[in-house]
């Protein structure tokens, strides 16, 4: 579940320039009154600070999470060039589904070639989450990159419509996905542009009950679902890409390209044997100087789909795109359509509507309406362009370059409204 709107409300206060938002702004030596003594210490003048403090309250939704309220104190330590360089985000709130729950998040941006994160969390009923990452070599500059990542996740609100492009609404379920895998990828730079990368993923997963008394369980509905009770699997994914972008987390112009194959197999410590190959293509066209196209294309196959556990498959929906995984279709709940295969479209008009200067840091806001397709199928052999889900729906973006975006996404797909936010462009 997305737990980010506070931080965009940040973002978009930073770009409108709202001075109320940042404790740093309040200087008690501006009052008319005399300070006592013990009171000119750094510690009541924001403005001496090592960082900016921005209290702001917290409110998500989710087609799958549910709403969720509180208090996201936000504090963000900058460079001497006024460059955002960590992100400390710690929250409490209250979720209609989950009950109470408290988060830890700490983000860093020491250069743009290294970046990490490490967050953590959990709720009154059930969920858990520990999410650390690390990359570097990220400019390829150096002849290789690498790319960590450890993720341990109870998620009791995963649902399942069963499997196919036309899987019904009336057959939604829920379940608890309880996963642990650590990933590791170690890129050869040929160039800047051209990388051979190799991941290698251990994989565990197991299937729960989940947090949702008013749907029907996921192991009732569909007893005989392949991967039902979880699995275990080590994961190996070669890819091969070229980039393009004039920059890889604010991109405006360039493209980014990707051949990528996968394996999983029996005979080397899984519980299942598929292989997973396609590719995915983006490009971005500077229109003007305030507007940006950017646009997506990705295909993904399994041939041995028989074998793959459901959770494995191919997931359309949601506002994230992680390959061999979760895709785009922001009008909808993350896994709506699971199949073997699948193609998905993304559209967007990234448009600069306001740009200021606050404590020396550049805001953007910036709008971007949007189109998604996509579908699920069984076969290879099947048409990969009909029918389509399609979507439309309007972005609103904060941004604080060089490194930082944060967005909520409002999609509206076949089943109504859905709603997103999160930090990063979703693709």
């Amino acid at each position: 579940m997305r737990r980010w709107f506070g931080i965009f409300a940040w973002l978009m206060a930073l770009a409108l320039g709202a001075p109320g938002a940042s404790a740093s702004l309040i200087d008690p030596g501006t009052w008319s009154s005399p300070l006592p003594a013990s009171w000119t210490s750094p510690i009541f003048h924001p403005s001496q600070w090592p960082f900016s403090l921005f209290p702001v309250p917290e409110i998500a939704t989710d087609p799958n999470s549910g709403t969720t309220f509180g208090v996201l104190p936000v504090f963000l330590f900058t460079d001497d060039h006024n460059e955002i360089k960590e992100i400390f985000a710690p929250d409490i709130a209250i979720n209609t589904i989950l009950g109470a729950s408290g988060n830890f998040r700490y983000l860093a941006y020491p250069s743009s070639d290294t970046q990490y994160y490490a967050m953590a969390g959990g709720s009154q009923n059930i969920a858990r989450r520990v999410d650390l990452f690390y990359t570097t070599g990220r400019d390829r500059k150096q002849w290789w990159s690498f790319e960590g990542r450890f993720f341990f996740e109870e998620d009791p609100t995963e649902r399942f419509y069963g499997l196919g492009n036309k899987s019904a609404q009336g057959n939604e379920t829920n379940y608890t996905t309880e996963q642990v895998y650590f990933r590791a990828t170690l890129g050869i730079n040929f160039s800047q542009k051209l990388q051979l990368a190799i991941t290698e993923q251990p994989w565990f997963v197991r299937i729960h009950t989940g947090a949702l008394d008013n749907l029907p369980s996921i192991q009732n509905q569909y007893p005989l679902l392949k991967g039902i009770h979880g699995g275990s699997e080590m994961v190996t994914q070669f890819v091969a890409s070229y980039d393009t972008r004039d920059s890889i987390d604010i991109p405006r112009n360039g493209g980014f390209y990707r051949l990528f194959y996968g394996v999983a197999d029996r005979a080397f410590l899984s519980s299942y044997s598929y292989n997973q190959a396609g590719f995915e293509l983006r490009q971005y066209y500077p229109l003007t100087s305030r507007l940006t196209l950017a646009g997506r294309i990705y295909s993904e196959y399994t041939p041995a789909g028989g074998e793959t556990p459901f959770w494995a498959m191919a997931r359309l929906g949601g506002e994230e795109s992680v390959m061999f995984g979760q895709q785009t279709l922001r009008g909808y709940g993350a896994g709506r359509y699971v199949q073997n295969n699948l193609t998905d479209f993304n559209l967007e008009v990234r448009t600069r509507v306001w740009e200021t200067t606050i404590m020396g840091t550049h805001g953007i806001l910036e709008l971007a309406p949007f189109l998604d397709a996509g579908k699920v199928f069984a076969n290879a052999n099947q048409n990969p362009l009909a029918p389509l889900h399609s979507v439309g729906g309007l972005g609103f973006r904060g941004i604080a370059e060089p490194f930082v975006v944060g967005y909520v996404d409002v999609g509206w797909g076949g089943e109504g409204p859905a709603f997103f936010s999160g930090i990063n462009y979703p693709f």
